[in-house]
């Protein structure tokens, strides 16, 4: 079975000034959260063997909370198809994922992310930032990873853990 966490990026600045809505930063909460949720994945003895993530600032810096709170040190990949995608382009993303990884977190927006967690699993779950859904995938392959096949294991904010 794989197991897919899907993480939406962290608190991010609206601060104006920034050229681009893709190069909006982390804000004081975001930076805070991020290592929050990196801590409780340790916590949690999660062993990622794969971090996927949308290369958006906000999701870059993200994603260097969850690293440094979690002391991974494994591949993380820059999918430039992750930003402003829809669920059912998440989905195919998905589903090119090598084999060899069987835990895999990935880092994204919204609402593509809390409607990928609704397709996979059937559950309807709110993804505020920093959230994480983890979702059991009962294939041999993802590629085989289709609508309504997943389970959802546990869904967690960082409010939660505050």
């Amino acid at each position: 079975m794989y197991q897919l966490y899907l993480m939406r990026h962290a608190k991010s600045s609206w601060a104006p000034g920034y050229a681009s809505d893709f190069r909006r930063p982390l804000n004081r909460r975001g930076q805070l959260d991020a290592p929050l949720m990196g801590r409780w994945l340790q916590k949690q003895a999660i062993q990622l063997d794969l971090i996927l993530a949308s290369p958006a600032e906000r999701a870059r810096q993200t994603v260097a909370g969850v690293v440094e709170g979690l002391g991974y040190e494994g591949d993380i990949w820059w999918e430039e198809r992750i930003y402003d995608a829809f669920a059912d382009d998440l989905l195919d993303i998905i589903s090119t994922i090598p084999d060899d990884y069987g835990r895999v977190l990935m880092v994204g927006h919204n609402p593509g992310f809390s409607d990928c967690v609704t397709s996979l699993s059937g559950e309807m779950i709110n993804m505020p930032t920093a959230a994480i859904a983890a979702i059991g995938l009962p294939v041999e392959h993802w590629r085989a990873v289709r609508p309504g096949g997943g389970t959802l294991l546990w869904h967690m904010t960082p409010k939660t853990l505050k």
